[in-house]
């Protein structure tokens, strides 16, 4: 037996989220303004990605102990 699908069925979180971004215009513009500021980064060359991994200092284990 399929199971059936409610597609007129709307969750109270997809409600309250229409609602508001039907009461906060420009609400979207915002929040990819947002993930633009934190997530989405320029591509990084190859050349670049050597040169940030060479640059690396390695850490030790436990950083408070006392190089034996």
């Amino acid at each position: 037996m399929l199971p059936v699908k409610h597609s007129m069925y709307e969750s109270e979180h997809t409600k309250f989220i229409k609602e508001l971004k039907a009461k906060t215009p420009g609400m979207e513009e915002r929040q990819q303004a947002g993930r633009a500021l934190l997530w989405d980064k320029a591509p990084v060359t190859l050349d670049e990605q050597r040169r940030i991994a060479e640059s690396r200092i390695r850490q030790q284990a436990y950083v408070y102990q006392n190089k034996a």
